[in-house]
C-alpha cells in the first residue's frame, strides 16, 4: 500500500463519513477500530485525489465500507478550526506502538504530512443495515455497529462530527424525508414510527404520527403483512419512486 504522501491526494483535506444504520429500534453507527496497541476508533475516514469531485470521493469511501452502491448520502459541515490536526492523536498512536512506528527517517515524510492541520468535510449516510457487509480496510482491527448511545471514544473530533451529524439528520426529517433510507424496501407504518423516534429520540402519539406521515403523499399502500398472531395485520408500505 502506498504511503498518503506519495499519492496524488489534495493535501490537507480530508473526508469523514457518518454512516447510519438501524436495528431493533436503536440508531446505530458504523465506525472501526484501528489495528494497533492502545483503544483508537475513527469514523470511516479518507482523502480526496486531485482529479476528483467531493462527493465522488465520499461515495468511494463509503462504498469500500459498506460494500453497497447507491447510498443516500448528504454533506452537512466542514470542520476547520485553526487547531484541527491529528498530531496529538498520532503521537499517542507512536507512544502505544513505538517498536512499530517511531519517527525515523523514512517515515518522517509521512509523519509530516499526517500532523499537518486538516480540513474534514463531514457527510452523513443513511444504509439499510441488513444490506451491508462491513469492510475492513489493512488499518482496521474491526469495523462494527455501534448504538448512538453507546459510542466508544474516537480521536480527534471525531465525537463531535457524530453529534452534528446526528442534529442535521435530525433537522432534515421534514424537509427532506429522507429515514426511510433506513428502512427495507417494504415496511409498516408501526416501524416508521419507531425509526422517526429513534432519531429524534422521543415517542410519537400514534395517531398523529400515522396521519403526518400518510399527508406526506410519499408512500404507497400494499397488501396487509399478516403473521399469524390474533392482533389485526398492519398494512405494508414502500417509499414512492
Amino acid at each position: 500500500m502506498k504511503n498518503p504522501s506519495q499519492q496524488n491526494y489534495i493535501s490537507q483535506v480530508s473526508i469523514d463519513c457518518v454512516i447510519f444504520g438501524y436495528h431493533e429500534r436503536q440508531l446505530k453507527v458504523l465506525i472501526p477500530k484501528i489495528n494497533f496497541k492502545g483503544d483508537f476508533w475513527a469514523l470511516p475516514s479518507g482523502f480526496v485525489y486531485q482529479e476528483e469531485d467531493i462527493d465522488q470521493a465520499a461515495e468511494r469511501i463509503l462504498r469500500d465500507r459498506t460494500g453497497i452502491q447507491d447510498i443516500y448520502l448528504e454533506q452537512f459541515r466542514v470542520f476547520g478550526k485553526a487547531s484541527r490536526t491529528n498530531k496529538p492523536f498520532l503521537d499517542e498512536l507512536i507512544a502505544f506502538n513505538f517498536d512499530k512506528l517511531s519517527v525515523k527517517n523514512e517515515a518522517q515524510q509521512e509523519y509530516d504530512w499526517f500532523t499537518k492541520r486538516f480540513i474534514s468535510i463531514g457527510y452523513y449516510a443513511l444504509v439499510d443495515i441488513n444490506k451491508v457487509v462491513p469492510q475492513k480496510t489493512d488499518l482496521d482491527e474491526s469495523i462494527e455497529w455501534y448504538s448512538i448511545h453507546e459510542l466508544p471514544r474516537m480521536i480527534m473530533d471525531h465525537s463531535d462530527i457524530v453529534d452534528e451529524a446526528l442534529k442535521t439528520l435530525q433537522s432534515h426529517l421534514d424537509e427532506k424525508i429522507n429515514a426511510f433510507n433506513l428502512l427495507p424496501e417494504t415496511f409498516t407504518m408501526k416501524e416508521v414510527q419507531e425509526v422517526y423516534e429513534a432519531i429524534c429520540e422521543k415517542t410519537f402519539v400514534r395517531t398523529n404520527f400515522q396521519k403526518m406521515i400518510l399527508e406526506l403523499n410519499v408512500l404507497e399502500r400494499l397488501e396487509k403483512k399478516f403473521t399469524g398472531a390474533a392482533n389485526k395485520a398492519p398494512y405494508l408500505y414502500r417509499f414512492k419512486k
